[in-house]
């Protein structure tokens, strides 16, 4: 997965999910729980293949064009919460990924995606929605046990797709 991909696949990820954040699927969650875990598989690619410095460029050039894409898709409330919430989230993804990358082949991606998930869950819901009449608490909560679903289903593709990166040592 080149550089340009990754960023190009953080931000369209983003800019979805922020649009899809604000639809509910039922009670306890939005459609943009169901997009958003995939930001969380394209960073552990991209560190997997070319480490955490280079992540972190992608991560910081997601941030940039995902939080200009969403204030014009979204509101520049919800693009603000998003894009904290993004930055904070996935460089911590990235620390906790590389803090296990020599551990069993899951470990990395599925402990690192879910610490991060709900960092990202706790800071997005408490910006985005805090003081409107949005359930933000109760979607935050439904949102989070989504995202460690998700972060579990996500070990799907990225077990098939690491065999077909060559894996940087740890830093």
């Amino acid at each position: 997965m080149g550089l340009v991909f990754a960023v190009l696949a953080m931000t369209i990820i983003v800019a979805v999910s922020n649009v899809a954040v604000q639809y509910p699927l039922n009670d306890w969650v939005t459609w943009g729980t169901l997009t958003y875990p995939v930001a969380f598989l394209v960073t552990d690619l991209t560190n997997r293949a070319y480490g955490p410095a280079r992540t972190r460029k992608v991560v910081y050039a997601g941030f940039v064009c995902a939080v200009i894409l969403s204030i014009w898709l979204a509101t520049p409330r919800i693009a603000l919460a998003s894009g904290t919430a993004f930055l904070v989230a996935q460089l911590c993804d990235i620390y906790v990924f590389d803090r296990l990358r020599r551990r069993t082949w899951w470990q990395a991606p599925l402990g690192s995606s879910a610490i991060a998930a709900t960092l990202d869950t706790a800071l997005f819901f408490s910006l985005a929605f805090y003081g409107t009449m949005v359930p933000w608490v109760t979607l935050g909560l439904g949102d989070v046990v989504a995202k460690f679903a998700m972060a579990a289903i996500m070990l799907i593709p990225f077990g098939i797709l690491r065999s077909r990166i060559r894996a940087i040592p740890a830093e």
